[in-house]
């Protein structure tokens, strides 16, 4: 029998909502709460943006685009020169602007539709890109840090790996053995077995939960504006515009609909861009849609947006209550890590798959160039600066698939293709 999937518009009685909503919460935490700290921002207004964010995202969506809106990394560069400059409130006043300019994008979207997606990012294009969005994340996992075990470092020891293996092995065996409830929750069953190994092992200190205040206040701040600053952070629009097209295609391959067409990627990228705009505007970072989550939905099948918003509202409250907040932090990134490796991976498959699913043609000789560069691209740690903006991995791959698609399509249109 093959495993129950829990359609997007579906509600989930209340004793399966809160692990479901919890397994997505802790799928993003890690990588979300790694942004203000690099940039040194509050964790807490950026918990409640992120959640606010995803209540906007699924309304805005009309509740048809289950995604979790968590930190985004696309902004980490150019924000680190604009606050090392002008201060903070400066970096929240380009976050501001690029959310601006994304919603003008999704006017235009509106306006003239998407047929030129298909242009500038055909199938066989636009398969390698959403691989390599989970492809590219792949080393982070095993590297240390927030999410990433300790297993690849100089800090590697046995109590490392035991925690790592034991996370990934429950992840892995439970995706595939797990029956009825459980078989939606392997996820957060693989964190919770994870985190009582590391506890066991003592790599796990409460101290932070047990001197977190009850309640606390995230703390506000509003965006001040500079011409330069918003320059530094213009290219970045193009990063997170192809970052935003990659992730619905996954998501529309994983729970079958076409997102793109409904509720129309000019929904989404509104939502995205007006969140973003938000969150800077009262002290937060960018949003984005997370590979973290949509990992956790091709694992487990459950696609409901009523889970979703039930992990935005847990991210609020951890806003506000100090030991949640606190003890989410305790856990540590060998766990993180154990569960990433399988999300990430399931993403990349995922990419694969929509080039199967499209029947993409490789005796094509431009079907098989176009992904062969950018799996390249994407892979090689190719790296190249256009002012404060570094481009490289997925974001250069995403440029490179839409100049090499582009260029092909005007040597079709002129009768120069040899295929």
């Amino acid at each position: 029998m093959s495993r129950k999937i829990i359609k997007v518009d579906e509600k989930v009685p209340f004793r399966m909502w809160i692990p479901l909503s919890l397994q997505h919460t802790f799928a993003m935490f890690g990588a979300s709460v790694l942004v203000p700290i690099v940039l040194k921002f509050n964790p807490g207004i950026v918990l409640l943006m992120n959640g606010i964010g995803t209540l906007l995202f699924i309304l805005i969506t009309k509740k048809k685009a289950p995604a979790y809106l968590g930190s985004s990394f696309a902004f980490l560069g150019p924000a680190g020169i604009v606050i090392s400059k002008l201060g903070p409130e400066y970096a929240q006043g380009g976050f501001v602007a690029i959310g601006i300019l994304g919603c003008l994008l999704a006017f235009i979207i509106y306006k003239f539709g998407t047929d030129w997606i298909n242009v500038v990012l055909p199938s066989a294009a636009m398969g390698a890109v959403v691989s390599l969005i989970g492809f590219e994340l792949a080393s982070s996992t095993v590297k240390g840090g927030k999410i990433g075990a300790e297993i690849m470092t100089e800090n590697v020891n046995f109590e490392h790996v035991l925690v790592f293996a034991v996370t990934l092995s429950v992840a892995i065996i439970g995706s595939v053995v797990f029956k009825k409830f459980l078989a939606t929750i392997p996820i957060l069953i693989a964190i919770v077995t994870g985190y009582i190994v590391a506890y066991a092992v003592g790599l796990v200190d409460l101290t932070p939960v047990m001197e977190a205040k009850l309640f606390t206040l995230p703390e506000f701040r509003l965006a001040k504006f500079d011409v330069s600053a918003i320059l530094t952070m213009l290219p970045v629009i193009l990063v997170i515009t192809s970052e935003h097209i990659s992730h619905q295609v996954v998501t529309s391959n994983i729970i079958g609909r076409n997102l793109i067409k409904d509720p129309g990627l000019h929904r989404s990228i509104f939502a995205d861009n007006f969140s973003t705009a938000l969150s800077g505007l009262i002290g937060g970072v960018p949003t984005t849609t997370y590979g973290e989550n949509i990992g956790v939905m091709a694992v487990t099948g459950v696609y409901s947006i009523y889970v979703i918003a039930g992990a935005a509202l847990i991210s609020i409250l951890m806003a506000f209550i100090g030991p949640l907040a606190a003890f989410i932090q305790t856990i540590p990134g060998d766990v993180i890590g154990g569960v990433t490796f399988l999300l990430y991976g399931m993403i990349g498959a995922s990419g694969i798959r929509l080039l199967v699913d499209e029947r993409v043609d490789y005796s094509k000789s431009k079907n098989l160039i176009l992904t062969s560069v950018i799996f390249v691209t994407g892979l090689s740690g190719l790296a190249i600066n256009i002012g404060d903006v570094e481009l490289k991995g997925m974001v250069l791959s995403s440029i490179v698939a839409v100049v090499l698609s582009l260029l092909f399509y005007i040597f079709d249109r002129l009768g120069l293709m040899n295929q």
